[in-house]
């Protein structure tokens, strides 16, 4: 599928959409709708004034170069560590300081209550928010370790 616009970065690295009547619009932002649940469905390109300019069905769907472009911009934007190991948890009341090693390297982390482990659709996956907001995906829980695991079970 080919769009009826073109998107491309300009020397200052912000994008740049141009529609089919060659209106520009620079710095625009590509915003995902269902950015867990559905990540390669329903993206929106926003101007800078938050109008939506262009809607994206499937980002599988389009060009390999426009699609890597979008998808280079979502991925600065989103920040969201893998965690792939649970080191040890202070304490199996909250709030607890968790260490865990991510796809972004080690780091701990406080839960502030056990709500802030929520399952997500799909197999066993996990999201953890920090007790400072950021946001742990645990994209397959089959995929930990045992004593990862064993910790993890002892919250849900």
């Amino acid at each position: 599928m080919t769009p009826d616009y073109t998107l491309l970065r300009n020397d200052l690295g912000r994008l740049v959409y141009t529609s089919a009547t060659g209106e520009v619009h620079e710095g625009v932002t590509p915003v995902r709708a269902f950015p867990l649940a559905a990540p390669d469905e329903g993206v929106s390109l926003v101007s800078t004034e938050g109008r939506e300019l262009a809607w994206i069905a499937k980002l599988s769907a389009l060009p390999d170069a426009l699609r890597s472009l979008i998808d280079d911009a979502l991925a600065s934007r989103e920040f969201m560590p893998e965690i792939r190991k649970i080191v040890a948890v202070s304490t199996f009341s909250t709030p607890s300081t968790w260490t865990v090693e991510t796809d972004r390297g080690p780091t701990t982390l406080v839960l502030k209550v056990e709500e802030d482990i929520r399952r997500l659709a799909g197999r066993g996956r996990l999201l953890i928010t920090s007790g400072h907001g950021i946001a742990y995906l645990v994209p397959d829980l089959t995929q930990l370790d045992r004593h990862s695991k064993r910790l993890l079970e002892r919250f849900l």
